[in-house]
């Protein structure tokens, strides 16, 4: 009996100890190394009709934290928590960052992309020319600057990782495309990247493009942010992160075939935000 007492006491002090609450002390001290692990917002358009679009991002295995419709009247839908990953980016990079899920927020708006057009009558392959591509309607832009406005202050995005798929992907994706309003955004709503219409006029200069070899030229792209190869000669891989740059910077000029205005545009980018 008194064996039995001994363990039972024994007993009752090791409950005790083990629900002892701890207090976890979160304001008086703060560390100054911190900062957001939400870094960029990345654009995205689904491809496809509303329907098929909510369908795609809520049952499989591609998803977004944000969808916008076409629907003037609906809501803007937020599918996954923020503080969640959102499988939206794939293989991905911009500047030092790798895996972009791990420090984005995808936003996707229903907008098919491209035209149907006959591909046995206009073989584009990847360089699809900006006249093919459709308009977001006016509607979702409104509802897209508010959304951005709301993430940018929460999470003090910079206005150069406001970003594309297409630029953080540029050898196989093309969206959010040409038709989407960058410069729109940036003139109306402060927001996203743009650059200097006098520091593009100052580069606007023949002869230090002619001068340029191809491979300064990349380092340029590089210093921006995009993945680009460092071969001397503009390949099909090349060609495709120009298309994209293009896509976003200069879309009538879209071709994936690099030229003075480009050039001009992507060094006064470079002046204003490197």
């Amino acid at each position: 009996m008194k064996k039995y007492l001994i363990i039972l006491v024994l007993e009752i002090i090791l409950v005790s100890c083990s629900s002892i609450n701890y207090t976890i002390d979160s304001d008086t001290f703060s560390s100054v190394g911190q900062n957001e692990r939400i870094k960029y917002i990345i654009l995205h358009y689904t491809a496809t009709n509303d329907e098929v679009g909510m369908r795609a991002l809520t049952k499989g295995q591609v998803s977004s934290h944000y969808l916008i419709t076409t629907r003037d009247d609906e809501a803007i839908y937020n599918l996954v928590p923020l503080e969640k990953r959102a499988w939206h980016a794939g293989v991905s990079e911009f500047g030092d960052r790798k895996n972009l899920n791990d420090s984005s927020i995808g936003i996707e708006i229903v907008n098919k992309g491209v035209k149907d057009y006959n591909e046995n009558e206009k073989n584009y392959g990847f360089f699809i020319p900006e006249v093919e591509y459709i308009e977001f309607s006016e509607g979702q832009i409104k509802k897209l600057g508010y959304l951005l406005e709301t993430i940018i202050k929460k999470y003090n995005i910079k206005p150069k990782d406001i970003l594309g798929h297409s630029d953080i992907a540029p050898t196989r994706k093309i969206d959010p495309g040409p038709k989407f309003p960058w410069e729109r955004l940036y003139k109306e709503y402060g927001i996203g990247a743009w650059y200097d219409e006098k520091d593009k006029e100052f580069f606007m200069n023949e002869q230090l493009y002619k001068v340029t070899p191809i491979f300064k030229i990349k380092e340029e792209l590089k210093k921006y942010g995009y993945k680009i190869n460092n071969t001397d000669e503009w390949d099909e891989e090349s060609k495709r992160v120009v298309y994209n740059f293009q896509a976003h910077f200069n879309p009538k000029s879209l071709s994936g075939d690099m030229d003075l205005e480009t050039f001009a545009i992507l060094k006064a980018l470079n002046k204003k935000y490197r």
